[in-house]
């Protein structure tokens, strides 16, 4: 109880005399925490350079260190509109349940009482897709891992990431959340894209599956899709649009679209910034009848002790390693989030 009121913020909408209305703020974030790898060797996927022996002198200490900076991150996405931390999470690079149940069992994290659902993907490094909840805020009745199939020029499986898939309801409304960690850029961009039109395709499938079960239910895809708003899988696969008033009842909405024509991004490469970090969702979420779930606002949450301070990498993300050596930083990717609103006292 005491955590709804904290989420319980007053949004002035005082006109022509009325009372101003109350609103339910729920935070949705998403996190590439780069490389979340706990110090075991694990015999069946390539994990070796980060463990105590590896290159990368991955100890226990360090370890540590990266759980508790990025559960600190985890908890202030959003807290300055909300006055708390995020109430759904979907996070990527992670290694596997432990390094999950690491973060949420965290002191930054553990009073927030955060739920898991995770699968064990087949991706060669090791790395996962995960979904952390509130338990206050969002009841799970679903969840199921997608495979992406992909395969080489000779004919060889290629193995990624899954997509998680999490059904259930929120505020008395049934909603999906999409978790997504798309094939990397490896090898050049345009030779790379058709792995990640795979990819925007399997997306759309699922999305398309959950709407003929239910018309009404609310998606909402999040995730590194390792392209950027206006890029093909995205603007001619999904047939995402930034405008609201764009979309019909078959579109999907993509905020990040609008802080990406602005320069906006959440992972710089060579003096360019990409927003690799998205959400999109069905147009459902945009609607003028705030007695509904509806999206309100979408931002990167990057503040000043995620940045670097100074030198060549002035304003990017401050990465755990540089060039090979520990920096003890937190990742190269900045976190996304969405606002999404409820009216709590109709008038």
């Amino acid at each position: 109880m005491r955590l709804l009121i904290c989420l319980l913020v007053l949004i002035s909408t005082s006109l022509h005399g009325q009372k101003s209305s109350t609103y339910t703020i729920r935070t949705i974030a998403f996190y590439n925490v780069e490389n979340l790898f706990d110090t075991v060797n694990d015999s069946l996927t390539f994990d070796d350079d980060r463990t105590p022996e590896g290159s990368y002198h991955w100890t226990e200490e360090r370890y540590n260190v990266k759980v508790s900076q990025i559960s600190k991150v985890l908890s202030k996405i959003g807290e300055e509109t909300s006055k708390t931390s995020p109430d759904v999470i979907g996070l990527c690079e992670v290694e596997n349940r432990k390094v999950v149940e690491d973060l949420v069992q965290h002191p930054n994290l553990l009073e927030k009482d955060y739920g898991i659902v995770h699968f064990d993907s087949p991706d060669g490094r090791g790395i996962d897709v995960a979904l952390l909840f509130k338990k206050e805020s969002f009841l799970p009745t679903s969840f199921k891992s997608h495979r992406l199939l992909l395969f080489d020029d000779m004919g060889e499986r290629v193995y990624t990431r899954d997509q998680l898939v999490v059904g259930g309801t929120m505020d008395q409304e049934e909603v999906y959340f999409i978790v997504n960690h798309w094939p990397s850029r490896r090898g050049g961009t345009a030779a790379s894209s058709p792995k990640r039109v795979r990819a925007a395709l399997l997306n759309k499938r699922i999305i398309d599956s959950i709407r003929t079960i239910n018309w009404m239910a609310k998606v909402i895809s999040m995730g590194d899709l390792n392209d950027d708003p206006t890029d093909k899988s995205l603007t001619k696969i999904l047939k995402t649009k930034g405008k609201p008033q764009q979309l019909d009842s078959l579109d999907l909405f993509n905020p990040m679209e609008k802080l990406y024509r602005k320069g906006i991004g959440s992972l710089a490469y060579r003096d360019k910034w990409n927003l690799f970090d998205q959400f999109f969702m069905t147009s459902n979420l945009i609607n003028a009848d705030k007695t509904e779930l509806t999206f309100w606002k979408a931002g990167i949450y990057s503040p000043s002790f995620l940045r670097t301070q100074k030198g060549k990498y002035k304003g990017y993300p401050i990465r755990t390693y540089s060039g090979g050596s520990y920096t003890g930083g937190y990742s190269d990717h900045f976190p996304s989030y969405i606002f999404l609103i409820k009216q709590s006292n109709p008038q």
